[in-house]
């Protein structure tokens, strides 16, 4: 159910993406010269007359002058001019037609193979960029270029099609139109020199254009469109929500031999007729030679180039690795190729045919048949997989000092025990190289034994019975042993390789855990990546302005150059590899893999290999294309920090305005509206009023006036401690006076609160700004009379404790809970919910922790015996004048 409902939002998405206008439309041939041009040209002088913004940009007319008359009147944007090998050619120009965009563009020749500097390696490519720019495209091709048609035309025709599109490209046409032409009349367009010169026509009539070849060609044009013209209407019914069968998956199982190609496409054809999801797998039982390894790698090339998903799994045992796959990802069909026959496997029930008939009842299981191989297959034993001519002249060698050995030992040992020293010597060949080898060594080894060791010598009869038995024991032993130890070799490779992938990614996982920001996390990846594929490595993120830059290099930096930074813009923009191993600015000197998305950008890891190096195997590629994920999904990762982090700060900033508007509405009105009413009493009453009155109203003005001041003074000293500007024009100056000075200041303007003091007979020298550490003083001190209750008294301490200076200021007030001890240094604090009563900032206690802070000491808040606060001051005492450095 579920997979219906993934079908019909596919469905839905592909419709809405051609109503966006990203549409392509392909004139489809069987053969060149059946009027493919001459019908898109007519095409678009029809849409022409409806008024549609038509544009050409690359037409090939082939000298015929009813197709070069349909050109009147449509603009032709001018190509661009391309020196290749010492001659001048003409290309497409794909920066002019993303900058005029028009409603539609006609390019031909979709196959076709772009010359040296472009941007992309293929024109069907720069029609991708096209579509994806909102440009629709008209286009035409021959049905011999489709990629997964390639090895029925090579078998019709003989001729091997080089340049190819890939069938997912094809996906992307809201239509494919037919052009036909009988094969009679084709033939006689080409003996009258409209499709080729008469020269080369000649030699295409006794090849290419035989009538049994385009009769061929012409019914795989035809299915082609049948197919196309059935998956459209698969997507529409399941868009309206019309009933479809469920879509099970189709894997194919490739083992790297020459027919893994042919059995890719055949698996694209059977998934495209069934419109299901499909897939190719290779199971790797342990390092593969290098030439099945680049099999493996062009298999899964292809694959990727044709929509399929490209699987690599790790494993011994195949049949159980394919089957639990299968069961997995939910497929229904599984596609293998029956080349490699082993006739002793097929027999005892062992080849992997027999295998996935037993155990996988419940999956559909086809098996292909290529033309060419399986013959061989059936003659002889192929020893591809089982080394080079080097591991069988190890085998051989290795046979013979076993030999050797052996004709030393028979003076000491009995038969039997001879034996063991052949044994040896195959496990030695096993561990080093294939299974093949192995059993060419038993086989050797077991041909040595018995002619030169076993009774009668020097000739391969036995006459004891106990000698045939211990010769047959000897070779079975040997073949096991050497099958156990190859087994054991290929799962020790195959762990290896594992391991170090695995090693590399845990690695790259603690460095990018550890990294808080962007710029961390770049550097952390740019040195994974160059430890892991030992490469030179650069990360580059945009900058400012919106250009690429180099952000972190590991091992050390190296120059780009334009085509790489181009290559790298690229790949950022679409979010696809580009540069050097691609198709698109292969010119580049590095592999440009994207850190983001195509929604979420987070720039270019730039993997630059050695000069010569090919390119990296399935192996190398997947490690450096996880890391890269990781990468960037740690980049999105430090985004969201940052971005939560702003918001917390914003949010912060939010409430602390929030708190200073509350403050100043209350706490700055307050005294403001008594100062006002005060002096609007004087102005009125001035001469009504008695002395004493007026004498009165005139202290509230001051009094009001000097609470006012200091608000003020505490919100512009806030704003000096958070933006650093604070400074310190330290002096030397004894800590009693600045206690007593505090106190003084305190009681003026609390007269009724009593203070009691408890100071040091003796000199403290405090190296220090006094007035600031004055100001600290007086705010605790005026934030603990603010609590007392009258007729209690306020007690300061002062005394020196493991060098720093102690200030205790105690109340007698109702004390501050635990778990808001360390709040009330918040600033703004008490607007909410007051420590300090209701009558002030909450800026006070914040301010006295930034300057003394800024001393290099601390603030405390304590439970006070017997009831109240203690409010500690540490701060440390320096060195005494005349020992001060």
């Amino acid at each position: 159910m579920n997979d219906v409902r993934d079908a019909r939002a596919d469905a839905l998405l592909n419709a809405v993406k051609e109503e966006d206008g990203q549409r392509l439309k392909i004139f489809l041939g069987a053969a060149p010269g059946v009027g493919k041009t001459y019908a898109m040209l007519s095409a678009a002088r029809d849409l022409k007359r409806q008024g549609v913004d038509v544009v050409v940009g690359l037409v090939e007319t082939h000298g015929r002058s009813e197709t070069a008359a349909l050109l009147e009147g449509i603009e032709i944007l001018p190509t661009r001019p391309v020196r290749y090998a010492g001659r001048d050619f003409r290309e497409f120009d794909l920066e002019a037609a993303l900058a005029r965009k028009p409603a539609v563009i006609l390019v031909d020749e979709l196959a076709h193979t772009n010359l040296p500097g472009g941007r992309h390696t293929r024109r069907w490519q720069d029609i991708a960029e096209l579509l994806d720019a909102g440009i629709e495209v008209y286009t035409a091709l021959n049905v011999q270029h489709v990629e997964s048609l390639n090895d029925q035309v090579r078998r019709i025709t003989n001729v091997a099609v080089r340049e190819t599109v890939p069938d997912v490209f094809l996906d992307r046409a809201r239509d494919i139109v037919l052009v036909d032409l009988p094969p009679r009349e084709l033939i006689g367009r080409l003996k009258q020199g409209k499709v080729y010169v008469p020269e080369t026509a000649a030699v295409a009539l006794d090849a290419f254009f035989s009538p049994t070849n385009l009769a061929a060609l012409r019914e795989l044009a035809v299915e082609t469109v049948a197919a196309h013209v059935d998956s459209d209407l698969r997507e529409h019914m399941l868009a309206r929500g019309d009933a479809m069968p469920v879509r099970r998956r189709v894997m194919a199982a490739i083992d790297g031999h020459d027919q893994s190609e042919y059995l890719v496409r055949i698996t694209r054809r059977i998934a495209e007729r069934r419109g299901a999801p499909w897939s190719v797998l290779f199971v790797d039982r342990g390092g593969p030679d290098s030439a099945r390894r680049e099999r493996v790698d062009a298999a899964m090339r292809l694959a990727r180039r044709l929509g399929g998903e490209a699987v690599i799994l790790r494993g011994h045992a195949v049949a159980e690795e394919l089957i639990a796959w299968a069961d997995r990802e939910g497929a229904g069909q599984i596609i293998v190729g029956r080349t490699r026959e082993r006739p002793i496997a097929r027999r005892l029930g062992y080849s992997l045919t027999q295998q996935l008939l037993r155990r996988a009842a419940h999956l559909e299981l086809t098996i292909v048949a290529t033309p060419t191989q399986r013959a061989q297959s059936r003659l002889r034993l192929r020893i591809e997989d089982g080394g080079s001519r080097r591991d069988y002249g190890f085998a051989t060698l290795a046979t013979g000092i076993a030999m050797a050995l052996s004709f030393v030992a028979d003076r000491f040992l009995s038969v039997a025990n001879l034996s063991l020293i052949f044994l040896t010597a195959v496990l030695v060949v096993a561990v080093r190289t294939r299974m093949a080898v192995a059993v060419y060594a038993a086989l050797l080894s077991f041909l040595g034994y018995n002619f030169f060791f076993a009774p009668p010598r020097y000739t391969l009869a036995i006459a004891n019975a106990d000698d045939v038995l211990a010769v047959t024991l000897f070779l079975v032993a040997a073949l096991v042993c050497s099958r156990l130890a190859t087994r054991l070799a290929g799962q020790v490779t195959s762990l290896r390789a594992a391991q170090v992938r695995a090693r590399a990614l845990v690695a790259l996982g603690q460095q990018l855990a550890t990294s808080a920001d962007a710029e961390s996390v770049r550097a952390a990846g740019a040195q994974a990546l160059a430890r892991a594929l030992d490469i030179d490595v650069a990360i580059l993120a945009r900058e400012a302005g919106g250009e690429l830059g180099v952000a972190s290099t590991a091992p050390s930096a190296f120059p780009l150059s334009a085509q790489d930074l181009a290559a790298a813009d690229w790949s950022d923009g679409h979010a696809e590899p580009a540069g050097r191993y691609t198709d698109t600015l292969n010119g580049a000197s590095c592999w440009m893999l994207p850190l983001g998305s195509e929604h979420q950008r987070g720039g270019v890891a730039a993997l630059r290999f050695p000069p010569g190096t090919r390119e990296p195997d399935a192996d190398r590629r997947g490690l450096a294309l996880a890391m890269v994920q990781d990468i960037g999904q740690a980049l999105d990762r430090a985004r969201l920090a940052s971005e939560l982090e702003s918001a917390r700060v914003q949010g912060e900033t939010e409430r602390l305005r929030n708190a200073l508007l509350s403050s100043v509405s209350h706490d700055l009105r307050s005294p403001l509206a008594s100062m006002i009413g005060s002096a609007g009493t004087l102005i009125s009453y001035d001469k009504q009023l008695p002395d004493s009155e007026r004498q009165e109203l005139l202290q509230a003005i001051l009094g009001e006036g000097q609470r006012l001041d200091r608000y003020i003074q505490n919100l512009l000293d806030m704003t000096r401690l958070g933006h650093g500007t604070l400074k310190l024009n330290r002096d030397w100056v004894d800590a009693g006076e600045i206690v007593a000075a505090a106190v003084s200041r305190m009681r003026k303007l609390f007269p009724e609160v009593r203070v009691d003091m408890h100071l040091r007979h003796d000199t403290v020298l405090l190296h220090v700004h006094p007035a600031l550490v004055e100001q600290a003083l007086f705010n605790i001190l005026e934030n603990g009379a603010r609590f007392t209750p009258p007729g209690e008294p306020m007690r300061v301490t002062v005394r020196t404790e493991a060098g720093r200076l102690l200030v205790d200021v105690a109340d007698r007030g109702p004390g501050i809970p635990e778990d808001e001890r360390a709040r009330i240094f918040d600033m703004f604090y008490s607007v909410s919910r007051g420590d300090r009563g209701g009558h002030g900032t909450g800026l006070g206690l914040a301010i006295c922790r930034g300057m003394i802070g800024a001393h290099g000491g601390s603030v405390e808040a304590l439970p006070h015996v017997g009831g109240g606060t203690t409010i500690r001051v540490s701060l440390p005492l320096p060195p005494p004048p005349d020992e001060a450095p």
